[in-house]
């Protein structure tokens, strides 16, 4: 039987985003910024949930500026009442939530000889308990619609370990986020949401330059460029396809994927 969708729209209407409200955490600087300005473009509303108001409500501008209807809106994630009111602001403003990208994160390199319990939680209650408290409020909302798409962001670092710095905490959090997406996947599949995620290898952000200002910084970089067989680092809108196919009708097929994008790092 011929698939109606085939003949009721095309494959760029499939990927438009219109009508559709987003709520990306940490969308105010690198990655979560990005996906941002590539969700408005694409046509949804979006809201900037971000630990540090002013960049939120920069980004919230930006988008502004571009004709896209946004919020800025300032949020711990990990913290569950600050989550929970986030995605009541987008209700109320937009009566919907649509897609949600959970996106906030921090690294971490330290000798796990010299890693604290501090330090693990640190990374454990951002990277990936906070991870799933989004998602958890993020499907409530749309479990009444019976309809959403939430988008991971977790990391290459959740398939291998990464040289030659050391960062057990954090590749340990970001498997445990690929692992979360495919577990929420197939219990919400029959709730109409679907949960992805994506895994970018070494992207070029602020960070990037902050590495490469000291000779030992710039000689990690030069390691990993050795080891990238595209033999650059990536883009933040290298990014932008994947979660806007992640988040569109285009991909409602599509649930519990992992999407790796890193010049190849992985395949060596």
């Amino acid at each position: 039987m011929d698939d109606p969708v085939l003949i009721e729209k095309n494959i760029l209407e499939r990927f438009s985003l219109h009508g559709c409200t987003a709520l990306i955490t940490g969308g105010g600087q690198g990655i979560g910024r990005a996906f941002a300005h590539a969700l408005g473009e694409a046509g949804a509303k979006v809201a900037i949930a971000d630990l540090n108001e002013d960049t939120a409500i920069t980004t919230a501008a930006e988008l502004r500026a571009k004709g896209i209807e946004s919020l800025a809106l300032q949020a711990d994630v990990t913290q569950r009442s600050q989550v929970q009111r986030a995605v009541s602001d987008v209700l109320e403003a937009w009566g919907t939530l649509t897609i949600g990208v959970n996106n906030a994160g921090i690294g971490m390199w330290k000798d796990s000889i010299d890693l604290t319990d501090s330090d693990w939680r640190k990374i454990m209650a951002l990277n990936l308990d906070a991870v799933f408290v989004c998602c958890q409020e993020e499907a409530r909302g749309m479990a009444t619609e019976g309809y959403g798409k939430i988008i991971n962001t977790a990391s290459m670092s959740g398939h291998i370990v990464n040289a030659p710095q050391c960062q057990a905490a954090y590749n340990t959090s970001k498997a445990g986020v690929i692992h979360l997406t495919r577990s929420l996947a197939t219990e919400w599949a029959n709730r109409g949401i679907r949960v992805n995620s994506i895994s970018p290898g070494y992207i070029y952000t602020n960070l990037i330059d902050e590495l490469v200002s000291t000779p030992e910084g710039k000689a990690t970089m030069d390691k990993w460029l050795d080891m990238i067989p595209t033999g650059k680092l990536g883009q933040v809108t290298d990014l932008q396809g994947a979660a806007v196919f992640m988040a569109s009708a285009a991909s409602d097929m599509m649930t519990g994927a992992d999407l790796v994008i890193d010049g190849g790092y992985c395949c060596w």
